[in-house]
């Protein structure tokens, strides 16, 4: 009676069956068209089982834990030791490790023997040998946060695709060692050549034969100076570079004089610097010292390097690198405002067009530049070394445009409208005062403020205007309102300071005091009131200690503020 109820366009038939390996497998066939066989859905489902073990917090049956990045994950060690030779030996030792919780741990950077692999390269190295299929990379550890990169050869790609070739090498799991080597040759074509320097080490270590040789070949023909290569690669690696290339790099690797000059540099010895630039005719540009200690020295050398005012902040080297482009590539904040401090140019490009900005955002990662920072830590030093550069490019922005990307002209106007709103809020509260300094800047009357006029070549956005001329107009209305500012924080410190706290706080909601329920107006008024007080009596000081120097009036409009100024609505962003 079953059998007759069941439709004949649905039937499943049974083709073979064999037994393999004490698992039995049959080919499963519908009439309609094929589907997969019993032994590729099993394992399918398997691999989504196992997979749990790593994703839910219910299955958390884990015997040990490995700590990366003083993060522990906790593994099944049979898992491990039957997917990896090396985890089966490691996990058979008679030598106990540390224990915590009744579990062993194991520290990744005991079991490495080179190298380097990060928390997230090893959770996608982890899955793989949980459920056998590998994870797309993470966009924000495997990208940079330039958004007009391509990401197809930036320096967190190829960062993320190395750590993974080191785990699949140093864990021995060949197929993934064949997969990343792919990987790896493709970014040693596209690539700039610094980065291809930590490809040819992983392929060293890994003993990758020819993505090895592609990658001295690469470096043989590219100017890259010995001394980068002496830094970041072994010696007998270096050796084989030099017997490629058909002629010397232009670094003169030979010059005892620079050499010398160098290991000065690397033992923070400047005293014994100096000696040596007395007793020969060589010069610190000769040697490109600035660019050395940039890249390698400790930050306090550096500044006192520049502080013999001996060298030329601003030269390029043999590849067309400045000091900064250099300085940029380490990413230390410290060494980024000592060139900027002694007159270091932030618009300065490569011979590729990159500004040292570009440089920075190029290398960073975006998990590295969200990174939430607590207060008993360090600065996140990614973030500050782009913040850095990018505040010195808005303080002394170049006259050609072209240099801006499409993004930058949005911060741009970003900007623009934030100094708009400062300038406007300063004539707001002190008319006279803020009249008289953007008389010094030579800057119009500001316009995001309704019923104030806007000028010719504000902030509003002309549609038929092309992106370099926008640019153009923006970075000088800019140059304008930021003199303003500065003027202001001559004359008046104390005020400017107010002015700042004034506006960190919620503008939009703070402006707008006739908005919401009658209790929130009355709370919104009292800040409002309590903030000017503030500002008025900063102003007050700033002028009895700087009446003669500034040469305004005593009678000034300072009393706007206690009449009762309200503000208007600020543009909103």
């Amino acid at each position: 009676m079953m059998a007759d109820s069941l439709e004949p366009s649905s039937s499943l038939s049974f083709t073979s069956s064999s037994y393999t390996n004490g698992s039995l497998s049959y080919n499963m066939s519908i009439s309609s068209e094929p589907v997969p066989s019993l032994e590729v859905i099993s394992l399918n489902k398997l691999s989504s089982n196992l997979a749990q073990l790593l994703i839910d917090d219910g299955f958390d049956y884990t015997d040990a834990d490995i700590i990366v990045e003083g993060v522990p994950i906790g593994i099944h060690r049979c898992i491990l030791a039957a997917r990896s030779r090396f985890m089966h030996n490691l996990f058979r030792k008679n030598e106990k490790p540390s224990m915590k919780d009744g579990k062993p741990q194991y520290h990744m950077n005991e079991l490495l023997p080179y190298g380097k692999v990060g928390y997230d390269a090893f959770l996608i190295f982890l899955s793989y040998l949980y459920t056998g299929k590998l994870q797309p990379s993470p966009a924000n550890v495997s990208t940079c946060v330039d958004s007009s990169c391509d990401h197809d050869a930036c320096r967190p790609a190829i960062d993320f695709a190395v750590q993974l070739t080191y785990a699949s090498s140093i864990f021995q799991i060949p197929e993934l060692v064949s997969l990343f080597q792919r990987h790896l040759l493709n970014y040693v074509v596209k690539a700039l050549v610094e980065n291809v320097v930590q490809i040819l080490e992983v392929a060293f270590h890994c003993q990758l034969s020819h993505l090895v040789t592609q990658c001295v070949d690469r470096i043989a023909r590219s100017d890259l100076d010995y001394v980068s290569l002496e830094k970041g690669l072994p010696h007998e690696v270096v050796e084989s570079i030099k017997l490629v290339r058909a002629k010397p790099c232009s670094d003169r690797p030979c010059d005892k004089r620079i050499k010398k000059i160098w290991q000065a540099l690397d033992s923070d010895d400047v005293e014994l610097m100096k000696l040596l630039l007395s007793e020969s005719d060589a010069t610190l540009d000769e040697a490109d010292a600035l660019h050395y200690a940039a890249a390698y020295c400790d930050p306090k050398t550096l500044s006192e390097v520049l502080k013999l005012r001996m060298a030329d902040v601003n030269l390029r080297n043999s590849r067309g690198y400045t000091v900064l482009h250099v300085a940029a590539m380490r990413k230390d904040p410290s060494v980024i405002i000592s060139l900027l401090n002694e007159g270091a140019l932030a618009t300065d490009l490569t011979l590729d067009g990159q500004t040292a900005a570009d440089i920075c955002r190029r290398l960073t990662r975006p998990k590295d530049y969200h990174a939430k920072i607590e207060q008993v830590q360090v600065a996140n030093k990614d973030r500050l070394c782009i913040d850095i550069l990018e505040r010195e490019m808005w303080r002394n922005p170049s006259s050609d445009s072209s240099i801006l990307s499409l993004t930058m002209a949005g911060d741009l106007h970003m900007k623009l409208i934030c100094l708009e709103n400062r300038v406007a809020f300063a004539r707001l509260l002190f008319p006279s005062e803020a009249r008289v300094a953007m008389d010094i800047a030579n800057a119009d009357t500001t316009s995001e403020f309704s019923g104030f006029s806007i000028p010719k070549g504000s902030s509003e956005v002309d549609l038929n205007e092309s992106p370099s001329v926008q640019n153009q107009r923006f970075l000088s209305r800019i140059q304008a309102l930021m003199k303003t500012v500065e003027t202001g924080r001559r004359y008046f410190p104390k005020c400017s300071e107010e002015l700042d706290k004034f506006l960190e706080f919620d503008l939009l909601d703070l402006v707008y005091l006739t908005k919401g329920t009658v209790e929130e107006q009355r709370i919104k008024q009292k800040r409002f009131r309590e903030l000017k007080n503030d500002v008025q009596k900063a102003f007050d000081k700033d002028k009895a200690a700087n009446l003669k120097r500034s040469g305004l009036s005593p009678s000034s409009s300072s009393t706007s503020l206690k009449d009762g100024a309200n503000p208007q609505k600020v543009r909103r962003r």
